[in-house]
């Protein structure tokens, strides 16, 4: 095979610089950890049981749920699993693409290796980085190509297609049309709507991720689709040729917080001027946030719901600065009604920034302000951290996934994922074991995080999203 199906198909673990491997390694473990979190959210308890409910397999078949146990056809435990990671809003992504690629490869590629197709840890490696690599550069090519911001379910697609293709031996012209098919459905939602009025559409990922499986099991008994634009136009020619040569999974970024990246800049900002002023968070009156447009969009200041407060700029830094640091006890149950947070995100202001406008989105960056005495204080400009130029360090990725994991999984659980992922590829039957813990119950159903509070504004969201 040549091109873009030859990499689909061909592509080793061998291949792989040990830059990508331990970055894979990295994304593998990240987005468990997220998705362990995600369990006690809502939106993950309604997808799961409509995924059980509505995409059922015959008794005993089909694949089983990450984190979950229950079985479902392989697109619904995909679509599931990527609904749960998009739940909570920590998962890794790209600049370019605007959105998300691990959150539907990782349960697309749980389901089809749970339903008869197992591999080993090199092949589930080798996977997870073809998919990263066929799902980036198409959202590259969609975003270049057209005028609207669509969701990431648009592209990360094809990388859901693409894994099928691959586990399920299709041949060229097969893989070309489980490409095709997977784009031509996959959902081109309007991801600004849910930045206006965030619920738990979120990011289309997981109607992406059961586009993507659809379309490999369509195209294995035949059925055709139209080609794949985002890697046949020849205008998207320089996206796909060093495709092999550079990895793009290593441009991903990992978040801190698990609140939407555009909010990011302005937490690290704030949290930067707190820590240099010396200042107590009570001393803060008002709060100026400087920044580019996009994030001026996200302004929640008074959130109802966990997902108005991971789409929110003013409400996760008023909470990194009160707490030193945002996890899900910030942004759900209780911590949506902390007074002291509540006071700095309402006195926070957005100020859309004519120069950070220029450098989005292949840089993010904010500038914030306080008011202190009635006098302002002036801080410098940051950005996130977690890109490629400023990663979390080991160490801090590892903290990350045992603060997000452990409390659901349990610590035993959660050092046996950990020492799976650290050798997978080295051992070949290390897959099994981490297989397992991915797709087994939990020992007990998490807390939900985030109960529907009964008002009439939270009744309406219910009739909407349900």
């Amino acid at each position: 095979m040549q091109g873009t199906a030859g990499f689909i198909h061909e592509l080793t673990y061998r291949q792989l610089p040990p830059s990508v491997v331990g970055q894979a390694r990295r994304c593998l473990l990240d987005l468990i950890g997220v998705a362990a979190a995600g369990l006690a959210t809502d939106l993950s308890g309604i997808a799961r049981r409509y995924a059980v409910r509505g995409m059922a397999s015959g008794e005993g078949k089909g694949s089983r749920i990450l984190f979950d146990g229950r079985r479902a056809s392989a697109q619904g435990a995909a679509f599931a699993g990527a609904a749960t990671i998009d739940s909570f809003d920590a998962h890794d992504g790209h600049r370019l693409t605007k959105g998300h690629a691990g959150a539907a490869i990782l349960p697309a590629l749980l389901a089809y290796c749970d339903e008869n197709r197992p591999v080993d840890g090199a092949e589930f490696l080798a996977n997870l980085v073809m998919g990263y690599e066929i799902g980036t550069r198409a959202g590259i090519a969609l975003h270049a190509g057209v005028c609207d911001y669509h969701t990431s379910g648009a592209w990360n697609a094809l990388a859901c297609a693409a894994i099928g293709a691959r586990l399920m031996g299709l041949d060229e012209a097969r893989t070309r049309h489980a490409l095709g098919i997977a784009e031509y459905h996959g959902p081109r939602s309007q991801m600004m709507r849910c930045i206006d009025h965030p619920t738990m559409v979120k990011d289309g990922s997981a109607f992406g991720a059961l586009a993507g499986v659809s379309a490999a099991f369509l195209a294995a008994d035949g059925f055709t689709g139209a080609p794949a634009l985002t890697v046949e136009d020849p205008s998207f020619v320089d996206v796909w040729s060093d495709l092999g040569e550079r990895w793009r999974i290593v441009e991903q970024y990992l978040k801190p917080y698990p609140v939407c990246r555009w909010a990011q800049p302005a937490v690290e900002a704030a949290l930067d001027l707190k820590r240099k002023a010396g200042l107590a968070a009570g001393a803060i009156q008002q709060i100026r946030i400087h920044t580019f447009h996009e994030a001026t969009r996200l302004a929640v200041r008074t959130p109802a719901s966990t997902e108005e407060a991971q789409y929110s700029t003013p409400f996760p830094v008023a909470a990194a600065l009160v707490h030193g640091y945002i996890g899900a006890e910030q942004i759900t149950g209780g911590g949506l009604s902390d007074p002291d947070v509540l006071r700095l995100s309402r006195a926070t202001s957005l100020v859309e920034d004519s120069e950070l406008d220029c450098r989005f989105p292949a840089e993010r960056w904010a500038r914030v302000d306080f008011l202190v005495d009635g006098e302002w204080i002036e801080g410098a400009a940051l950005p996130a951290r977690g890109d490629p130029e400023r990663p979390l360090d080991e160490a801090e990725v590892i903290r990350k996934f045992r603060k997000l994991a452990v409390p659901v999984l349990g610590e035993e659980r959660g050092a046996l994922i950990e020492a799976s992922v650290a050798t997978l590829g080295e051992d070949g039957e290390a897959m099994g074991t981490l297989l397992f813990d991915l797709l087994a119950p939990t020992e007990k159903e998490p807390p939900r995080l985030s109960p529907i509070q009964n008002s009439p504004r939270s009744r309406l969201i219910g009739r909407v999203t349900g």
